[in-house]
């Protein structure tokens, strides 16, 4: 079981650990309703180092990045960050991603955890194709940098008092290299999952204590918590946004997800399964990804499927949890065409019982 920069100070605070995506990572600390509200009013610090991180570099680096990601890196310049996903060739979605664009000539692809492996074999395979060099030109740094999301509308006040450049006024998706509790050549970035603002430090290894110690207290007269991956997914689930392994895989495609919005259909913009998007968007698609809110008491979950009034199914979940900010039971899946409109009404097997549930606008919270 690996371990981050960071897994001491989980152990000595006592959270509850478990595996995941290989690495012992902190699930919960107080418990999740508390974590959860502690990032929606104040700020709360996740350590997100088990992410995967790969540089693509050299001339080829914008060619490479526009042809594996659904998104318009065109439209990118420096400091800017993209949301986008990796399309996997037959019409479904290897990963989602973050891109950041240092220069013309080098980025930053940020993978989840889970998937590191695996997005790792897909950019080498484009990469021999299209002739950049492996281990230069694409470079996996995954193990070489921590990184920590300090989440919640205090997060930049309280982050500004360790950073060298101004951070209060960051717009949403950019980043600066800064000096960050005197650790130079940090990326600093305002990304993150959770709805609530903040950002997202990047550092090497060696210097995680010395981040750690210097978030914490900064956070400190905030009210700053640390917060576990269970708090990670009720606050990203609150606000619509998708999780790999649930929400989008290499079955659905982005068009089928509601990611429409990171696949742009512009000149010059060639990513792999171009067409077969594109077709799908015209056509409308038979299924799709929509929020729903239960009305009869309990919790969906992952798995449950989803019926019509007459008992015939019509999708499945793919994420489900109780709220905390909208005390209801939530959750997100695929249904078929039809059911796609809000309020109308769904059922939710859950065991025995059909519980009646209706279809939602997402984001379920708006902060």
């Amino acid at each position: 079981m690996k371990r981050t920069a960071f897994t001491s100070f989980h152990e000595e605070l006592g959270a509850k650990m478990a595996p995941f995506a290989g690495y012992n990572m902190p699930i919960e600390y107080t418990g999740v309703k508390d974590e959860h509200v502690c990032v929606r009013e104040k700020l709360g610090v996740f350590d997100v180092s088990h992410m995967g991180e790969f540089w693509v570099k050299g001339p080829k680096a914008f060619s490479f990045v526009q042809k594996l990601t659904t998104n318009d890196v065109a439209a990118l310049s420096d400091g800017k960050v993209q949301y986008s996903c990796f399309p996997n060739g037959e019409g479904g979605i290897v990963d989602d991603l973050l891109v950041y664009r240092i220069d013309e000539e080098t980025y930053l692809l940020v993978v989840n955890a889970a998937n590191i492996e695996k997005d790792w074999n897909w950019c080498c395979k484009n990469a021999e194709e299209m002739g950049l060099e492996v281990g230069k030109e694409l470079y996996n740094a995954s193990d070489e940098i921590c990184q920590l999301a300090v989440q919640g509308p205090l997060a930049l006040k309280a982050m500004q008092k360790i950073v060298d450049v101004p951070v209060e006024g960051m717009e949403y998706y950019t980043f600066k290299k800064a000096t960050v509790a005197g650790i130079e050549n940090a990326i600093f970035s305002t990304t993150g999952y959770t709805g609530s603002g903040g950002c997202e430090i990047y550092v090497a290894n060696e210097d995680g204590e010395k981040l750690w110690n210097a978030v914490m207290e900064a956070g400190k007269e905030f009210g700053i918590q640390p917060i576990g991956l269970a708090a990670r997914d009720t606050l990203r689930l609150e606000v619509g946004f998708c999780l790999y392994g649930n929400d989008i895989d290499d079955n659905h495609t982005p068009i089928e997800a509601g990611l429409g919005w990171i696949t742009k259909f512009v000149d010059g913009n060639d990513f792999i399964d171009r067409e077969f998007f594109e077709k799908q968007k015209e056509e409308k698609p038979k299924r799709r990804l929509k929020g729903f809110e239960m009305i009869d008491r309990g919790i969906p979950r992952q798995g449950y499927k989803i019926e019509d009034a007459e008992g015939n199914e019509i999708g499945e979940v793919t994420s489900g949890t109780m709220a905390p900010m909208v005390n209801k039971a939530i959750g997100m899946g695929y249904v078929k065409e039809g059911f796609y409109k809000a309020d109308t009404e769904i059922f939710i097997r859950v065991r025995k019982k059909a519980l009646k549930a209706k279809i939602v606008k997402i984001p379920f919270y708006k902060g």
